[in-house]
């Protein structure tokens, strides 16, 4: 018996299994292609694993994508895992360490309102992204950059995010990375970015925290905008804070269900 909860961080939608209900819990990547499957199983972008922290961490957490791949880190997993343990904690305020795949992320609530929290998260510090595979001028829109936020991105800077055929353009430059790429098309509206994104891993996702902090990052650093960046994707919009070389991120998380699969 596996016992989950189900959240979403702007329609980017989890399920989160705890090892303080779950004993003895191991990621599983079968397991996570079962339960993420949208026609047959629960359905998720991701299956996140909270495991037992050390070292000052009140949690490790593993991140599998629908198809059963790792992720390093999620802007908006975290902030549904922190509020996954948070609820099993009976609170509904504080902070909250967690190791993950891309180092050491520090939570905290900002607000709490129902089966909604507002979470903060340092995602750390930006760093230069792989080198670029294909030829650019096979790229849609006018700019590129390549940035590193614990897991690779790609941000393209379009006139139209919505005019990109996402679908096609996603898969083939996500496949033509070695180790894969999120690929983010966006537009800048003053301090505001527009994005859609196609993730690794899970396709066309309604938001992508880490993303939404990539974008911030790259459209900053053409100097299209100031330090604080309100990213505004197809599920809704979390701002990004630029601060001393790191990365702050708030946004929405949401409490969907308990789940007990058999």
């Amino acid at each position: 018996m596996l016992r989950l909860t189900k959240h979403h961080g702007l329609g980017n939608d989890f399920l989160v299994a705890l090892v303080a209900d779950n004993p003895g819990l191991a990621p599983d990547p079968a397991v996570a292609r079962a339960l993420c499957d949208r026609h047959r199983g629960l359905g998720a972008d991701g299956l996140l694993y909270g495991l037992a922290g050390s070292e000052g961490a009140d949690l490790r957490m593993v991140l599998l994508n629908a198809d059963g791949s790792e992720a390093e880190i999620s802007g908006n997993g975290i902030r549904c895992l922190g509020q996954a343990w948070l609820r099993s904690e009976g609170r509904t305020e504080g902070e909250v360490v967690v190791d993950s795949g891309a180092g050491r992320r520090h939570l905290r609530v900002v607000r709490s309102a129902g089966d909604e929290m507002w979470i903060r998260v340092d995602m750390g510090e930006v760093r230069p992204g792989p080198g670029l595979p294909v030829d650019p001028s096979t790229l849609p829109g006018s700019r590129w950059a390549t940035v590193d936020v614990g897991n690779p991105h790609l941000v393209l800077l379009v006139e139209d995010p919505a005019a990109v055929e996402l679908d096609s353009v996603g898969p083939r430059l996500e496949h033509a990375f070695a180790d894969g790429v999120n690929v983010h098309v966006v537009a800048t509206r003053g301090d505001t970015v527009e994005l859609r994104v196609w993730e690794r891993g899970a396709g066309i996702t309604q938001a992508c925290g880490s993303g939404a902090t990539a974008a911030a990052s790259v459209v900053h650093g053409w100097g299209l905008t100031g330090s604080t960046v309100e990213v505004v994707m197809p599920g809704g919009a979390a701002t990004v804070e630029l601060v001393d070389g790191h990365a702050f991120l708030t946004g929405p998380t949401e409490f969907v269900a308990d789940v007990v699969v058999p």
